[in-house]
C-alpha cells in the first residue's frame, strides 16, 4: 500500500516490493471485480440514480409546497448534500475498499453503529427500488392494460436480475448511456421551458412568471415547506453511491474525486434546474399532479407541454421517464445488492449474500435486492400515487440518519488522524472547510431527521406519524441490539485503524505517465477536470 504522506510525490512503478492485491482485477478483500471505468463513475455521479422521482415526485412537491418551496427544498438538501460529499471524497479517495462508508462507521465510531448505518442504507435503496418499480409497471399499463401490472413486474424482475449478472463493467456502461440520455432530455426540457414562457409558442403568451403569482410561490405556508423537504431527501439520494462503487473502479485515486466534483454539477444543473423550470411551467394547483391518470400525468414536465398545446406529449414524457426509471432500477439493484455484501463479509448480515462467483459478481446479494422490488405490488390495492407516497416517506428520515452518519464518521477519523501523527496535507483529497463543514452536515441532517415529519402533528395523523418516523429509533434498536449481543463498544481515538482499506490504482503507471497523478496539475486542466 501507498504511504499517504507520499501522495504528492510521483508513485512507484510496481515493483516486487508493492502490494500485487492491489493491482489485482478482482478485489481480493470482497471478491468483486474491478471494472468500473473513471468515465463510468463520472457520469454515475452526475446523472446516475436520477428516475422518476425527479421527473414525477416533484410533482407532488409542487402541489404541496409551492415552486418557491421546491426552490429552497432543492437548494437546502442540496448544500447539505455537497457537504456530506466533500466529507465521503476525503475517506473514499483513501479507503476506496472495503465497504465504503458502511465499514468506515464500523471502524471509526462503533462496529454497532455501523450494523445501524448498513441496514439503514439497505433500507433506502429497497424502498427506492420498489418505487422505480411501482412507476414503471404503471407507465406500461397506461399504454396497454392487456398485462396485469404483476405481469408486468415478473416480467421486468427477470430481465433486470438478468442483465445485472452480466456484471459491473456492461452495468457502468449501461448507465454511462442511459444517464446521458438523461442529460440529453433534461436540456430539451429546459430550453422548452424557456422558449414557452417567453411566448416563442405559437397560440399562447408570454407565461413569464405568472404561476409564482398566481397561485403564488407558497402552497400551506412552512407546512409545506416542510413537506417539501421529504421528497428532496429522496430525490437527492444516491449522490453517495459512488463510495459503494469506488471499490469496484479501476482507478479510484483518480476517478472518486473527479466524481465528488461532479456532484456540484449536478446539484445546480440537474436539481436546481428542474426546481426552477419546473416551478416557471407548471402551476402548483394543477389537478394532474396530483390526481393524473398515469405517471406522467404526475409529472411537471407533461403539465407543461400539455399547456403549451400538445395534448400528445403524455407518451413522450411516458417514454423518456420509462428510460429514466431502467436507469433508477438497475442503480437501485447495484447499490442494495452491493451494501448486502459488504455488510454480509463483515458479518453484519446473513454470511451466505457475501459470496461472489468467479467474475465477481455477488449472486445471492443481487437476487435478495432485487426480491425487494416485490413491495411495489402494494399499488394493486392502494394506487400508485398512493403507493408512492407510503414509500417516499418510508426513505426520506433514512436518508438523512446515513449522511449524517457519514458526518460523524468523516469527524472522527479527522480526530484519529490528526492523533496518530498525521497531518491533513498527506490526504490524496482534502474535504472543503473542514471541521465547519463537516459539524454542519452532521446538525442539519440530526435537524432533518426530527422535523421532516412536522406536518403531520397539527392536525394530527397517526399513520403518517409512524410513516414518517419509524425508522429513527428502528436505527437505535438495530445499534443497540447487536451492541449487546456482540458486545462491542466505541472506539478510541488511538484504536482506530488507519491503514486498512487503500490501494492503488489498476492503471498506476498510465497515470503517471499522462500526468493525473504523481506530479503538479496546471490550472486548466485542474479546471477541465471539474467539469
Amino acid at each position: 500500500m501507498y504511504d499517504p504522506k507520499a501522495s504528492d510525490q510521483p508513485i512507484a512503478v510496481r515493483n516486487e516490493d508493492a502490494d500485487l492485491d492491489d493491482f489485482h482485477s478482482i478485489d481480493p478483500e470482497s471478491g468483486v471485480k474491478r471494472g468500473l471505468k473513471t468515465r463510468h463513475l463520472s457520469m454515475m455521479a452526475l446523472a446516475g440514480i436520477i428516475g422518476p422521482g425527479l421527473l414525477v415526485g416533484s410533482g407532488s412537491a409542487l402541489s404541496s409546497g409551492g415552486p418557491a418551496s421546491l426552490l429552497i427544498g432543492f437548494g437546502v438538501i442540496g448544500i447539505i448534500a455537497f457537504s456530506i460529499m466533500q466529507s465521503l471524497g476525503e475517506l473514499t479517495t483513501l479507503y476506496p475498499s472495503g465497504g465504503a462508508f458502511i465499514q468506515l462507521a464500523a471502524r471509526m465510531v462503533d462496529p454497532a453503529f455501523g450494523v445501524a448505518v448498513g441496514w439503514n442504507y439497505f433500507i433506502i435503496w429497497f424502498t427506492v427500488l420498489a418505487n422505480e418499480y411501482n412507476a414503471v409497471t404503471s407507465i406500461l399499463v397506461f399504454w396497454s392494460d392487456k398485462v396485469p401490472v404483476w405481469g408486468y413486474f415478473l416480467i421486468l424482475w427477470t430481465a433486470f436480475l438478468l442483465f445485472q449478472l452480466c456484471g459491473v463493467t456492461t452495468f457502468g456502461e449501461a448507465e454511462f448511456w442511459l444517464a446521458l440520455i438523461k442529460l440529453v432530455g433534461l436540456v430539451a426540457f429546459y430550453i422548452f421551458a424557456i422558449v414557452y414562457v417567453s411566448g416563442g409558442i405559437s397560440g399562447t403568451g408570454a407565461v413569464g412568471f405568472r404561476y409564482w403569482h398566481d397561485p403564488g410561490p407558497f402552497v400551506d405556508g412552512f407546512r409545506g415547506v416542510a413537506k417539501v423537504f421529504v421528497f428532496c431527501s429522496t430525490f437527492y439520494a444516491g449522490v453517495e453511491s459512488v463510495a459503494v462503487a469506488a471499490t469496484e473502479t479501476k482507478n479510484p485515486r483518480v476517478a472518486v474525486p473527479l466524481a465528488i466534483r461532479q456532484v456540484f454539477w449536478r446539484i445546480l444543473f440537474i436539481y436546481m434546474g428542474a426546481a426552477f423550470f419546473f416551478g416557471l411551467t407548471c402551476p402548483a394547483n394543477d389537478e394532474q399532479l396530483v390526481n393524473g391518470t398515469s405517471r406522467a400525468l404526475l409529472s411537471p414536465m407533461t403539465v407543461a407541454i400539455q399547456n403549451a398545446g400538445w395534448q400528445g406529449g403524455v407518451h413522450l414524457i411516458n417514454a423518456f421517464i420509462l428510460i429514466t426509471c431502467i436507469s433508477a432500477i438497475n442503480s437501485s439493484i447495484y447499490i442494495a445488492s452491493r451494501t448486502l455484501l459488504f455488510m454480509a463479509q463483515q458479518r453484519m448480515a446473513p454470511t451466505f449474500l457475501g459470496w461472489t462467483d468467479q467474475r465477481g459478481v455477488p449472486i445471492p446479494a443481487i437476487t435478495m435486492a432485487n426480491l425487494f422490488g416485490a413491495l411495489s405490488m402494494m399499488n394493486i390495492s392502494t394506487g400508485a400515487a398512493k403507493a408512492y407516497g407510503y414509500i417516499v416517506n418510508l426513505s426520506g428520515v433514512s436518508t438523512f440518519l446515513v449522511w449524517g452518519s457519514i458526518s460523524l464518521t468523516h469527524i472522527r477519523f479527522r480526530q484519529a488522524w490528526e492523533a496518530q501523527g498525521y497531518h491533513p496535507q498527506d490526504l490524496p483529497f482534502v474535504s472543503l472547510w473542514y471541521p465547519w463543514n463537516a459539524y454542519f452536515g452532521l446538525g442539519a441532517n440530526i435537524f432533518l431527521a426530527l422535523v421532516q415529519g412536522w406536518s403531520n402533528f397539527s392536525p394530527w395523523d397517526a399513520g403518517g406519524f409512524v410513516d414518517a418516523y419509524i425508522l429513527l429509533p428502528l436505527f437505535f434498536v438495530i445499534l443497540a441490539g447487536y451492541k449487546l449481543v456482540f458486545k462491542t463498544r466505541f472506539w478510541r481515538i488511538d484504536e482506530i485503524d488507519l491503514q486498512s482499506g487503500r490501494r492503488r490504482d489498476l492503471e498506476e503507471e498510465d497515470e503517471i505517465a499522462t500526468g493525473e497523478i504523481g506530479a503538479p496539475q496546471t490550472w486548466w486542466r485542474r479546471l477541465a477536470k471539474s467539469f
